[in-house]
Parts: C-alpha cells; structure tokens; sequence
C-alpha cells in the first residue's frame, strides 16, 4: 500500500489503542508488524500505520509479506536468484557456512574465498602493491575515487575464467583498504587497517571480525545494482561500484550514523539518555533487527569478543533496559569505532571493506552462475498522447 494512501497517527495513540508500553510498540515496528515513518513535521518523531495497529488491536494477523531467502525484499518488483548467501532460524550462512563460526579465526580474505567459491589457489597470493594509489580528500570520497577508477581500467567480465575474474576481485578489495588508510607491507586486511589506525595487533582480531560479519546479509539496494550491473557483463569493479553507491544511500548511512551519534550522547549518562530518547522518539537506533526477532547474532557475537570498556558496555545494558531488545550490528560497530577512537568515519569504512567482499561475491556469482534478475517496469504515468 502506498504511503499517501496511508492513515498515520502518533506516537501516543498508538500506545493508547494498543495499551503496551512504548519499548512494545518500537519492538512491533522493529519486527515488522506496524510500519513506521518520520512525521513530516518534525522528523525526530515517528508516525505509525493505523491500519497496522488495528490489525493487532483485533488479532488479525499480518499480511504474508513475499518470501525471500535470507532477507526481506527490495522496493518494487525483482526476483533474483543467488547461491551467496541466506538467513534462516535466526542465523547467517556465507555459502552453507555459518557466518559466525567462520569469523571465529577466519580472515576477510578467508570470508571472500568462501563468498567468492574461490576452491582453487588463493587469489590474494600474489598481490602487489601499486605505487601510484593516492586519492584525497575524505575516506568515502577517496574509495569511490579508487573504485572509479578500476572501472576504467579493468576489462569486462563477459566470457573470461572464474580464478581470473577471482584474481581481479582481490585486487580490488586489497586497494580498497589502501584507498582508505594508504599503502604499506602486504599483510592481512585487518592488519593493515590496525597498523593505520594505531590498534595493538593483539586487539586487530576484533577488527578482524567486523569485517568478516559485515560481508554480507539480505537482499538490499546494494546487492541488487551489483547483480544487474554485473548482468550486463561489466568488470567485478564496476557491479561493486554500484553496490558502494547504493551503500551510500540513506538506508544504511543513516543507520550508521543514528547508532555512532546515540554512542556519543549517551556515553556519559547512559540512563537518562536512553530514557530522554525513548520518551522523544520512541525508539532508540541501534536496538532491534526485523531479521532477528531473538537478537542479531553478528551483533552478539563481535560484542562479545570486543572487551567493551565499563561506559560503552553500561550503554548497551541501559538500551536493552530501555527497548527490551538487543543491539543491532550497526550499534556494534559504532561502539567498536569508540572503543578504539577510530576516525569519524571509521563505523562506514569497516562495513564498507567488509560488505565489498560480499558485493564482489555477488557480481561473481551473477556473472558466473546467476539467473538474469527477472523485473517488471510498470507504466503508470501520463496516458500517452494525452497532450
């Protein structure tokens, strides 16, 4: 149903016509069951369904939303097919692996030869350095300057081998990490991401596990313009730089954002934070994930090894307080860019690095095993020759 079509009603009807409390309500918009959007008026507030919350003032159950592996649909009307990856009771698999034992000890490098079903060789072995890697400016501007390009430089895809298409792919993440922090020895992503940063090599696993968990997930905006850019037969470079693209829209960034900036606010009085912004908005970034009724597990599982100082922790403790629901990854990697006083843009750059893994998975697997993406463009503007 389209949103102009929609009835909207405040924060405290809805809580009055439900009769929960506010930590329910945001738990039902977070679970997908009311739909929610930023009121017009003052966009720090949020406006809610009211046919949604009639649905659950008499029982009725939600309309079957269309089934897709391992994540909720994109707008419009797509079908694709992909063997990467899929999210099933409550857990994410990269390939039939699950993601969170893989990012016990493995590498991003490892997380993309599993993405990229890369069996034969390693296709990071016998990178090189390129001297002439220098971009300015800020770290998003400099990887889409980087990404751009190895768009003009590399050759289509269409027709070549898979360990050479593979070979190409790891060359593009490893220059990717040199966009971002400059050039140096030829060691792990992490590693080089830590030594730039200033992170004790006995910390770097942290960042070694962000990577990895951040590679993939559900069918989003940036998988998609990957795989159609890919479906054309363009180089992996160029799917990828669609996927980044789309990263940089407001359906992730802001997320990020939201999540880094309550990390700020709250970290001195978490309580009365969370509380103030509970009673303001109604719903706190960072806790909840509609995938993950349970709690996401990339969330748990890269907290639990970060060794969160006693603030960062209590601000989490006082946000599952607040919301009765558990951190998102999004708050993860806010609080694991406090945690180690990494650039303002750290929390983008991490998830950028490590999502690229997977975008690159899904170029390849488009180009290599995938069906064309079946879509339907439906005309619904003006009748032609109206005028």
């Amino acid at each position: 149903m389209e949103t102009a079509q929609r009835n909207w009603i405040g924060r405290n009807e809805a809580l009055d016509r439900l009769g929960v409390k506010t930590q329910t309500l945001y738990a039902y918009v977070s679970r997908g069951r009311i739909t929610a959007r930023p009121d017009p008026e003052n966009p720090r507030r949020s406006l809610y369904a009211a046919d949604d919350v009639a649905r659950l003032c008499d029982g009725s159950p939600a309309p079957a939303a269309p089934a897709v592996i391992g994540g909720s649909p994109v707008r419009g009307e797509a079908t694709v097919q992909s063997s990467v990856t899929a999210i099933m009771g409550g857990r994410l698999f990269y390939r039939g692996r699950d993601a969170i034992q893989l990012a016990e000890h493995a590498t991003l490098e490892d997380a993309a030869r599993v993405l990229w079903n890369a069996r034969d060789g390693n296709p990071f072995a016998t990178l090189k350095p390129r001297i002439d890697v220098a971009y300015a400016g800020p770290s998003r501007s400099r990887l889409l300057q980087f990404i751009a390009r190895r768009v003009d430089e590399d050759p289509p895809a269409a027709g070549r081998a898979q360990r050479d298409l593979t070979i190409e792919c790891a060359g593009v993440l490893s220059e990717m990490v040199d966009a971002i922090v400059g050039m140096g020895p030829r060691l792990h992503l992490h590693q080089r991401l830590a030594r730039a940063w200033k992170i004790p090599e006995l910390d770097s696993g942290i960042l070694r596990r962000a990577l990895v968990l951040s590679a993939d997930h559900e069918l989003n905006g940036a998988v998609l313009a990957t795989r159609a850019v890919a479906g054309t037969g363009a180089s992996p470079a160029a799917a990828a730089m669609a996927g980044l693209a789309a990263l940089t829209g407001p359906d992730v960034s802001r997320q990020l954002s939201a999540a880094s900036a309550l990390v700020l606010d709250a970290r001195r009085d978490p309580e009365d934070t969370m509380r103030r912004r509970m009673d303001q908005d109604g719903r706190l970034p960072g806790f909840g994930h509609e995938l993950y009724p349970d709690g996401d597990p990339r969330a748990a599982a890269l907290l639990a090894a970060a060794d969160l100082p006693r603030d960062l922790a209590g601000l989490v403790e006082a946000g599952e307080r607040a919301t009765g629901l558990k951190p998102s990854f999004d708050l993860a990697l806010a609080l694991i860019v406090r945690r180690f006083n990494l650039p303002r843009d750290g929390a983008f750059d991490l998830f950028a690095i490590g999502r690229s893994a997977g975008l690159l998975a899904h170029a390849l697997d488009q180009l290599l095993e995938g069906a064309p993406i079946r879509a339907r463009l439906r005309y619904v503007g003006v009748e032609p020759g109206a005028h």
